[in-house]
């Protein structure tokens, strides 16, 4: 194999999805390339159309844009785009311009379509099918490929929502020396100047950075009891707050500086360095999930994501709906539990019989939040042999639950999880406990019907998966007696208002005069789609889709399911917005949310989302109950 060959098939090899492939395949892959070289300005492809072809970006960059010049994305090294790779807007309208001198990789879509064919997860990756799953995961990643100018990196952030510290200032009158201390305590790179501090409003005249203090006074050996004054960079260029980031980055590149004070109505209100836009740029989806494929060990993938904290700031900053946010959080903790997959298998080998490694709870709904506990399990094909077997999946369930758990997905409370041999079992046991589940709800059953009810395949054999699904909508499908214990159970978590629509809080104790926005707010919507859902024997997941279900087939009328739609986005958004203001307070994330923390319209809106939902569970309730 000659150089050329030998670069691209390491190309290919570092990045996924071209990494599930076989040596023998890269190989063969590697020749079917063709490399291509454009200058900057020219559209991409010279001749044909777009997706005659996939391009793999080796160098440069790539953006895409409508016939009307609309940006829809813009990519760099590594992205890829054409054939088979979706992007927001109409496939066949969409131009692609180098916006640098670019190399590319080019393959032909037979090639492409030939190898998915033979290679059932490098095709579950390019699926292009009308499934929600795959519709999902696409609209999330073009979203915020769309996104490296709007919502997430530059264009729609405000500066103000990248400031990280308050600022750190001093007097004209401080000396060199002391200057030099107090960036050395607050562990800065840069100080503010201003004058007259006697006066209410502090004016800023000044900056110093520690490229000053190597400069302007080490290499002059000035003495340090000089004044400040005489080594700052007077007037300094700053920028208002409400600006958005991308002039913060236009302005520091025009005036070649690395630190641009923030104002708001003349009053110093922080400081912003090209780390807060890097750290911008970082905690976007798509850099999130590209970065957990390219690891190869837990404690680099949990560095990665640390992140997802700052990414829920970021995309409440931006204005996401919380389904959004849930969908794009969610579309993470799968890429982490297929790499971990993908890790335990090359560490414990093939699976001796076929497998799928299932979600449920949140994670299979996608309503996933940056602080979310794992519910998993295993579902086995039937030829499973446990004397023969058992080792290899426990060992393989061990390696994933482990690796989530250190990746900030806590173990489950209640166990239900792959490591957990009830929850790793054959096909045929699995449909023995729904049908038992079904057929006797017993309280300890319509417990594990709220989790097991709501599950997604995130690896290995779908079939498994589908199988499982239809058994257990064909039994409850009607099945009234069934039913009517699901609605007593989902009846038992109320909205937490009382008879004269006072809210009823929490009395005592960490969280007193709070009440749980999770418990009391979201999951009696969950609850309540999932009966509707189960009663028509509907494959839908989300609990929106869930909604959107009910009113197709007219459950509840247009108003209602718009009612509904409303209420539990503006309660989720609640939720999110809490947690987004303890982040960026350094405090630990939870549910429980202070009505006194909420304007006067947001409590008035709150209690009216309450009494939409339990104006439903009577609705339910009669339903059902009768």
């Amino acid at each position: 194999m000659n150089i050329e060959l030998q670069e691209i098939r390491s190309f290919l090899a570092n990045n996924h999805p071209f990494n599930l492939l076989s040596k023998k395949t890269l190989s063969d892959l590697s020749e079917k390339i063709q490399i291509r070289s454009f200058r900057k300005g020219s559209e991409i492809p010279d001749t044909g159309t777009l997706f005659d072809h996939l391009y793999l970006i080796r160098t440069g960059e790539v953006e895409l844009n409508t016939a009307d010049g609309e940006l829809q994305a813009r990519l760099c090294e590594n992205d890829m785009f054409g054939y088979r790779s979706s992007h927001v807007g109409s496939r066949d309208k969409l131009k692609a311009f180098a916006m640098e001198d670019t190399l590319v990789y080019q393959l032909r879509a037979a090639d492409l379509y030939r190898i998915c064919d033979e290679n059932a997860r490098l095709n579950r990756f390019f699926d292009t099918s009308d499934e929600v799953q795959s519709r999902r995961q696409r609209e999330a990643i073009s979203l915020f490929s769309q996104s490296d100018q709007t919502q997430l990196n530059l264009m729609l952030t405000p500066v103000r929502e990248l400031l990280s510290r308050t600022p750190v200032k001093l007097p004209v009158t401080a000396t060199i020396q002391e200057t030099a201390q107090v960036m050395s305590q607050k562990r800065v790179s840069s100080i503010l100047i201003y004058h007259e501090p006697e006066r209410r409003e502090q004016k800023l005249i000044g900056i110093v950075t520690d490229r000053d203090l190597r400069n302007r006074v080490i290499a002059k050996e000035l003495d340090l009891n000089d004044r400040v004054s005489e080594i700052m960079t007077e007037n300094p260029a700053t920028i208002n707050s409400s600006d958005f980031a991308f002039k913060a980055q236009l302005q520091m590149t025009r005036y070649n500086v690395h630190h641009m004070p923030v104002m708001n109505n003349n009053r110093l209100v922080g400081m912003i360095t090209p780390t807060d836009l890097t750290r911008q740029h970082t905690c976007s989806t798509v850099y999130i999930i590209g970065d957990i494929y390219k690891h190869t060990d837990i404690d680099s993938i949990r560095e990665v994501t640390a992140k997802i904290p700052e990414l829920l700031v970021n995309l409440v900053a931006t204005g996401a709906t919380a389904m959004s946010v849930g969908h794009l959080i969610t579309s993470i903790t799968d890429a982490v539990t297929t790499r971990l997959l993908q890790l335990a298998e090359k560490r414990l080998g093939p699976a001796p019989v076929a497998y799928a490694w299932i979600s449920a709870g949140s994670q299979a709904r996608e309503e996933q939040v940056a602080k979310s506990d794992q519910d998993n399990c295993l579902i086995l094909a039937d030829d499973y042999i446990p004397e023969e077997h058992s080792k290899y999946f426990r060992l393989l369930a061990r390696h994933v639950c482990d690796g989530l758990n250190a990746c900030g997905y806590t173990y489950c409370p209640g166990d239900m999880m792959a490591t957990n041999y009830h929850w790793c079992q054959p096909m045929k046991a699995w449909k023995e406990y729904f049908s038992q589940w079904i057929d006797r709800p017993e309280p300890e059953a319509l417990m594990l019907t709220c989790v097991f009810f709501d599950l997604r395949c995130i690896y290995g054999k779908r079939s498994l998966f589908q199988e499982l699904r239809d058994h257990l909508l064909n039994k409850t499908r009607g099945n009234r007696i069934f039913l009517a214990n699901m609605t007593n159970n989902a009846l038992s978590r109320q909205p937490p208002l009382g008879f004269f629509r006072n809210f009823v809080l929490i009395k005592g104790g960490q969280h007193d005069h709070t009440f749980d926005v999770k418990l009391n707010g979201i999951v009696p919507f969950v609850d309540l789609a999932r009966i509707y859902t189960l009663a028509q024997g509907s494959r839908a997941i989300n609990t929106l889709d869930r909604l959107d279900l009910m009113e197709s087939c007219k459950e509840i009328s247009s108003d209602s399911a718009g009612d509904l739609h409303d209420a539990l986005e503006f309660i989720s958004n609640l939720r999110i917005q809490h947690q987004a203001r303890q982040v960026k307070a350094g405090k630990e994330m939870d549910n429980f949310v202070s009505p006194d923390n909420l304007s006067h319209v947001d409590r008035n809106r709150l209690k009216k989302a309450f009494l939409v939902i339990r104006n439903m569970q009577s609705v339910m309730k009669y339903r059902y109950q009768r």
